[in-house]
């Protein structure tokens, strides 16, 4: 069984900044692709940043320069760094990861519960 947990949403006003974070935890072998994802009502989940084991990493259009995503392998956790919030960054965010377990070695699709991110103007 694996668990993602996130935690660090809340209310900011635009310009603010909020740290997103999320850990994995249970029965992991290895973890490759972290990443976060965010999703408004009536609208799809889109990727925000993504980073590879390797520490490769991805943005959005929307938050390249504004976001940092970060990861520490000892604590499979995973970290967005959210500066000069925009309302229209409002969303709820989820952690996403791509984890081998130890019964089943092949990396499976997690997610976490979803936590709120709210940027008032």
């Amino acid at each position: 069984q694996v668990q993602l947990v996130e935690s660090g949403g809340g209310l900011v006003q635009a310009g603010g900044s909020l740290r997103l974070s999320c850990a994995a935890s249970g029965s992991i072998f290895s973890i490759s692709t972290m990443g976060w994802y965010r999703q408004t009502p009536g609208n799809q989940r889109d990727l925000v940043a993504l980073i590879t084991g390797g520490g490769g990493t991805y943005y959005a259009d929307s938050v390249k320069g504004r976001f940092a995503i970060s990861r520490d392998n000892a604590k499979n956790t995973v970290s967005l760094q959210m500066n000069t919030l925009k309302p229209e960054d409002t969303a709820v965010y989820y952690c996403n990861a791509q984890i081998a377990t130890m019964t089943s070695r092949r990396p499976n699709d997690y997610w976490g519960q979803g936590t709120p991110v709210t940027v008032s103007s």
